[in-house]
């Protein structure tokens, strides 16, 4: 899917949906907090997906900046091509 415009309000449902866009990066550019992002997923979703989704952002993605930093260094220290 590609990226809607920062206008749109389906761009905060895209980037939360994306797993390399955190919840600070979605503040930062929309101002919305991560509690508001859950609210307005769960009023936009079907419950199934709400479900989904919540799962994935607080399990298997990196959607808090911390975790996806602390990833990162994780996957260049096992990888030596990455250095």
């Amino acid at each position: 899917m590609p990226e809607p415009k920062l206008s749109d309000p389906d761009w905060i449902i895209w980037a939360a949906w994306a797993d390399r866009i955190t919840f600070e990066e979605i503040r930062e550019r929309t101002g919305k907090t991560e509690a508001e992002v859950i609210r307005l997923m769960r009023d936009s979703l079907k419950p199934s997906s709400f479900r989904l989704w919540r799962k994935r952002a607080s399990t298997q993605s990196l959607k808090h900046r911390k975790k996806f930093e602390n990833e990162r260094k994780r996957i260049r220290i096992g990888n030596p091509e990455n250095w």
